[in-house]
């Protein structure tokens, strides 16, 4: 119930098994990473939403998708107005006792980190429009978000996290709310080492280079100019449908086993033509047959 005492959900819409993720946390820590994540784990994302909000979308997306799709993430921030802090723990707890699968994660970072990434960056804090230094920024951030803190079902401290770990992190802990197999497909340069995480490695440096034509080497595989090149190559054809034949056979083996989350890696030389065109491709291919499918690629994040 909402403090007018009507019920926070449509009592025709039913609640069972919907999973609604609340991110927050400081700026900085990684919540747009997060969120990415999810996205790809097709959560229907929204970001900056008002906690009193929070009822009418879940009934929104369940009433439009007629219970499909039960997967929904909000990210929230100190862009909210500031009593949004203080009645999100009341409007979450409403909705948990109405049935909704609710999960609060909240993305921490050290300051002096902070500090480094924003100087990096060159980004604005969103508190220094009221005057503060970026240090003093961060404290009352920390202060204004503590209620939430407090009360996050997981804190993620992203201080030593890269973009990719962080997003694992995330899909992993959340891919239960999926359905079967997550899969991840990353690009990599083997120049740059492997990738630390991969479950299997796929080495594509063997085809067909685009770097070594000067219209297409500033272009990445997900450029139209390169896929049109590689799609026109026999040889890049052939080792994309042996890819597809092997996945498609053990997938569902390591699936039987109760495996909840691969990674799939693939390589060229520079990580950027080659390798992104088929994480690309493939990604598209299993997107079409399942859920929790999500693409990284190393050297161009």
């Amino acid at each position: 119930m909402n403090e007018n005492n009507e019920p926070l959900l449509d009592p025709l819409v039913d609640p069972h098994e919907v999973h609604l993720i609340v991110l927050t946390g400081m700026s900085g820590g990684g919540k747009t990473v997060a969120l990415r994540a999810l996205e790809d784990l097709e959560f229907y994302c929204v970001d900056n939403l008002p906690s009193a909000l929070l009822p009418q979308l879940v009934n929104a997306v369940i009433n439009d998708d007629r219970g499909k799709r039960q997967r929904i993430a909000v990210g929230v921030d100190v862009r909210n107005r500031g009593t949004d802090f203080a009645h999100m723990p009341t409007v979450l707890s409403g909705l948990a006792a109405a049935g909704v699968q609710v999960h609060l994660i909240f993305l921490d970072c050290r300051d002096e980190v902070l500090i480094k990434r924003y100087s990096e960056s060159r980004r604005r804090h969103p508190l220094a429009t009221r005057g503060l230094s970026l240090a003093d920024a961060i404290a009352e951030e920390r202060r204004l978000l503590r209620p939430l803190m407090a009360i996050a079902e997981k804190v993620i401290d992203s201080s030593e996290l890269n973009v990719h770990q962080l997003r694992r992190l995330v899909a992993t802990g959340y891919a239960q709310a999926t359905e079967g197999l997550t899969l991840m497909f990353q690009s990599f340069a083997f120049r740059r080492g492997l990738p630390l995480d991969a479950d299997f490695v796929f080495d594509a440096r063997c085809l067909p280079n685009p770097h070594w034509h000067p219209h297409l080497r500033p272009l990445s595989g997900k450029d139209a100019a390169v896929r049109e090149f590689l799609d026109h190559e026999p040889m890049v054809g052939e080792y994309y449908a042996d890819t597809v034949r092997w996945l498609d056979a053990w997938l569902p083996r390591f699936e039987q086993d109760d495996r909840s989350y691969m990674t799939i890696s693939i390589g060229c030389t520079g990580g950027r033509h080659r390798s992104v065109y088929l994480v690309e491709k493939l990604a598209a291919y299993y997107r079409d047959r399942r859920e929790g499918v999500l693409t990284f690629h190393r050297e161009l994040e």
